[in-house]
């Protein structure tokens, strides 16, 4: 299993002059650390910047630095070469790429001002737009893989439940963190020990990307309602999976609040494609 990768996730040097933040780097590391947890081979796109205006070079939109057909030719040539990988190898996983470049970005491009357009534009960079037949995630997306999974736990039924999701999640390059594994499965807890649980799972969550709620039943469990409002708040994604076809009110299927605060999806597949999970395939993300 491989992903192809823009180079400068490996090399950050290979981008323009002065653009590189460290807030970039956390999300190459992050890339990084994915792949190495779940075996994926990185295999780095050329650079068709480096290669056409050299390394150490300022930042410009695509029809500022790019726009010849000299360059024109650097990409088919380097599509053939990325073509041959294919073939050689078989589909990649995905492309990651970074948002905002003019050849490699995913959703966003520095395109270049152009009549009533604005520079920066939604679309794919002029490199990556060769490959629309291959999914690609912008590295701040794929970067996004811990995941702290909150749900009831306190039934044998709901403790196998919870562990078939979490090896469906890991099964799609997600990192999980699943209270039960941490030893909160039982009712016989002092009280050190239920401090110790409680600063445990506020850990995990301060520290996931991502939070999968469990919100099944007639009205969802008060724990999982907790920890879903405490990583709203800090700003983290919530993704709720309610299978279940009762619905509390007209507009709502659980709760107004929580419905409010998170993506709520109806089905196992629903939740993979919120999650935007690289085995899936679908938009870019």
């Amino acid at each position: 299993m491989y992903v192809l990768c823009s180079p400068c996730i490996l090399d950050p040097r290979l981008r323009a002059d002065g653009i590189t933040k460290p807030s970039d780097i956390v999300l190459f590391n992050r890339v990084q650390e994915r792949c190495r947890k779940f075996s994926v081979e990185m295999v780095p796109l050329p650079c068709p910047e480096t290669l056409y205006l050299g390394s150490g070079r300022k930042p410009g939109t695509f029809l500022e630095r790019l726009n010849s057909p000299k360059f024109e030719a650097v990409l088919d040539d380097l599509e053939g070469k990325v073509r041959t990988i294919i073939d050689d190898r078989g589909p990649p996983l995905c492309i990651i790429g970074v948002n905002s470049s003019p050849t490699c970005g995913v959703t966003t491009t520095y395109y270049g001002s152009e009549g009533d357009e604005p520079p920066k534009r939604a679309g794919r960079g002029v490199f990556l737009s060769r490959f629309p037949d291959i999914r690609a995630f912008d590295v701040a997306a794929f970067a996004r893989f811990r995941i702290y999974l909150a749900a009831p736990l306190f039934s044998e039924a709901e403790r196998t439940y919870n562990a078939m999701l979490a090896a469906l999640l890991h099964q799609n390059l997600f990192e999980v963190y699943l209270p039960q594994e941490s030893g909160d499965d039982s009712d016989t807890r002092d009280d050190s020990e239920q401090h110790r649980l409680f600063r445990k799972n506020l850990q995990a969550i301060d520290e996931s990307d991502l939070i999968v709620a469990v919100i099944e039943g007639a009205d969802a469990d008060s724990g999982t309602a907790w920890e879903m409002g405490y990583a709203y708040a800090q700003g983290k994604p919530v993704i709720a999976l309610r299978t279940d076809f009762r619905r509390v009110g007209h507009h709502e299927q659980v709760n107004l609040m929580l419905e409010q605060s998170a993506t709520i999806t109806l089905s196992t597949d629903a939740l993979l494609a919120a999650l935007r999970a690289p085995r899936l395939s679908g938009p870019d993300s």
